[in-house]
């Protein structure tokens, strides 16, 4: 699969073929856009290439049409990925290479990706009613709240590499206390079904003291 970036040689075989084969190329972008690269052959007409390269993310859908001897039209489909993200490009409470030491081993190919989940799974989840010294860009400000959501998020990484990521990470969680707040979500009537938080988000939250953090009425799935 190419990734954002990459230049590309597109290529289609022509059977039969002679001299008066052609073969054009259209290319559509995932936004619509069709441009028409130039084509070239080096064998009088049984191959043709065209170079292009992929410059978003998406389906991109090559069209070859061929007119003379070989007459045809063929569609390919090509799925093109993001540019791997770098940590300066998601909201991520936890390096890299804090996740490897919480390891204690190499982190996952996916590990920015993972932070990010984590990240936004801490925000959505457990920080609605938290009130904490922020920054301009809303991240922790004093060290011990930085160094136990860093410790929360790769926690939960590190739960999800054994459990496996869930689908739906809002799950049934209940009865966990942090401070004076109480966690209740549900399964169902009878509140059953696995935890998809890990124990460690839990303990790394339970270190802050209150007077560092602080919490509020939500009107999420807390209960109070």
């Amino acid at each position: 699969m190419p990734d954002v970036g990459d230049t590309v040689t597109a290529s289609l075989t022509v059977d039969p073929y002679d001299a008066t084969t052609v073969a054009t190329l259209a290319v559509t972008a995932p936004n619509g856009t069709v441009s028409s690269p130039s084509t070239g052959t080096a064998d009088n007409g049984r191959t043709w290439t065209a170079a292009l390269t992929y410059t978003v993310a998406g389906l991109w859908k090559l069209s070859w049409a061929v007119t003379g001897t070989g007459a045809s039209v063929q569609h390919e489909v090509v799925s093109v990925a993001p540019a791997p993200p770098t940590m300066a490009d998601v909201r991520s409470y936890a390096t890299t290479t804090q996740l490897a030491n919480v390891l204690h081993k190499a982190p996952p190919l996916d590990a920015v990706e993972l932070l990010e989940r984590a990240t936004r799974l801490l925000d959505s989840d457990f920080l609605k009613a938290a009130v904490y010294d922020v920054d301009d860009v809303g991240m922790p400000t004093d060290p011990v709240v930085q160094a136990a959501f860093a410790e929360a998020v790769c926690r939960q990484v590190e739960f999800w590499g054994e459990a496996g990521v869930e689908t739906d990470v809002s799950g049934p969680l209940q009865g966990v206390s942090i401070g004076n707040v109480q966690l209740q979500f549900g399964a169902g009537e009878n509140r059953s079904g696995p935890d998809y938080y890990a124990p460690g988000l839990i303990r790394a939250l339970e270190s802050i003291p209150a007077e560092k953090l602080r919490w509020g009425v939500s009107t999420g799935g807390f209960a109070w």
